[in-house]
């Protein structure tokens, strides 16, 4: 099949939008297919390019300042008689692409797309839905957000996100609705988002897990070069996060839980791989706490490390409310690592209940703290956790993801054809 993979959010953004697309379009480029990823340029040029058998299209981008391009280091913000002053905007803002029809036009008419895959709602996504309606070409979405990802990031959009919120919701929904089939990677994610009354909604709408590659994540020992490279400890308990430094994570109360932890454990160590907004915050709140020196902000890890890093914990923790999946729960799964997380969003299909971690409420530390502490303390039962981890993990090859993602494609043209012949 000729796939074409439309995104406004890309590789080597680091999101779990980005992560997924680049996966999918290696992977079914490995399986003989011919794919054609469409998303914003990294640099504001068009060009193109092809590795692992996929060609990439970049359009021609401008920079969005009000949002961090999640590819480079957010840095330090500016302070004011010692007080930080309100960030307003960012040097390396989210890259978009404005007007991008014509672009995608030219480009989808040259490929001649027997499917067109959409995995965002933006201004590529606008483009690309027209196109396929205009062009009867089958279009297949997958939603990966929540309207939170969007409203808890601009911080000036807080005076009105909740009926903002209602309104995106509405939207996202929309962009399955105008599909011939839809995915979202959970089912707890399409009963958030799609409308319980579906008269209208007449697309069938499949919970398909984004998938990992589980042949790169797997329980082992980690290198004596990566302790080094990160300055770690190989003799202290470790508690892992590993993701976006964002607010919607709800990071703060993963540190403040962790110290909780320092009381009856000073040895521990709390490890957040990754960046984003919300880094010199949980840094100046470590501070607070007096717990700077037990926590390790190693900025943003890159594969092959990431794989390796989870290797070093004994747990790995999110407070997260807002995943529709949550691809790193799988990784840190797949590792046999157990998990802390926290009962909202689609978490608790990875993260199952006294099988392979522990939920806790939505918000509160102790019950957090307690959580790890017991997971750190019992040796046993955290052996009991990671290999009922591995078990769930395994549900989420992403062999299977991309081999039913061919039959959806298939099943897609059949419905774009039956309809057209009405």
């Amino acid at each position: 099949m000729r796939i074409a993979i439309t995104s406004d959010l890309y590789y080597p953004m680091t999101n779990g939008v980005a992560v997924f697309a680049h996966n999918l379009a290696r992977g079914l480029a490995k399986r003989g297919h011919e794919v054609l990823v469409i998303c914003p340029s990294f640099n504001g040029k068009k060009h193109r390019t092809k590795q692992d058998g996929v060609t990439t299209v970049y359009l021609r981008s401008v920079r969005f300042p009000f949002y961090p391009d999640q590819i480079n280091e957010v840095p330090d913000g500016k302070e004011f008689l010692g007080l930080p002053l309100p960030r307003l905007a960012y040097r390396h803002g989210l890259w978009i692409t404005v007007e991008p029809y014509p672009a995608v036009k030219k480009v989808l008419d040259k490929f001649q797309p027997d499917v067109i895959h959409n995995q965002t709602a933006e201004m590529v996504a606008i483009a690309v839905r027209r196109y396929a309606k205009k062009n009867d070409v089958p279009l297949v979405s997958t939603g990966h957000a929540y309207p939170d990802n969007i409203t808890s990031q601009l911080r000036l959009l807080k005076p009105i996100k909740k009926p903002l919120d209602v309104v995106l919701r509405a939207y996202m929904a929309s962009f399955l609705k105008h599909s011939e089939y839809a995915t979202m990677p959970t089912e707890m994610a399409i009963d958030d988002l799609v409308p319980k009354r579906r008269k209208r909604f007449n697309v069938k709408v499949e919970p398909l897990s984004n998938g990992v590659d589980l042949a790169k994540f797997s329980p082992g020992m980690a290198p004596a070069r990566l302790y080094r490279k990160y300055h770690l400890p190989q003799d202290r308990p470790i508690v892992l996060y590993i993701g976006r430094v964002d607010p919607e994570k709800s990071l703060s109360n993963v540190v403040m839980a962790f110290a909780g932890v320092l009381e009856e454990m000073p040895e521990a160590l709390l490890v957040i791989a990754g960046d984003g907004t919300d880094r010199r915050h949980l840094q100046d709140l470590a501070e607070s706490l007096g717990i700077e020196k037990s926590v390790r902000f190693l900025g943003r890890v890159m594969m092959p490390d990431t794989a390796q890093l989870y290797r070093v914990a004994n747990l790995f923790a999110t407070a997260s409310e807002t995943e529709t999946q949550g691809i790193v729960l799988i990784e840190a799964a797949a590792t046999g690592l157990p998990l802390v997380a926290v009962d909202a969003g689609a978490v608790r299909e990875l993260c199952q209940n006294k099988k392979n971690g522990l939920l806790c409420t939505a918000g509160d530390i102790n019950e957090m703290t307690d959580a790890m502490m017991r997971i750190l303390q019992d040796k046993t039962l955290a052996k009991k956790y990671g290999a009922k981890s591995i078990e769930v993990a395994k549900k989420h090859d992403l062999n299977y993801t991309l081999k039913r993602f061919e039959e959806i494609y298939q099943e897609a043209i059949r419905l774009k054809t039956d309809r057209a012949n009405q």
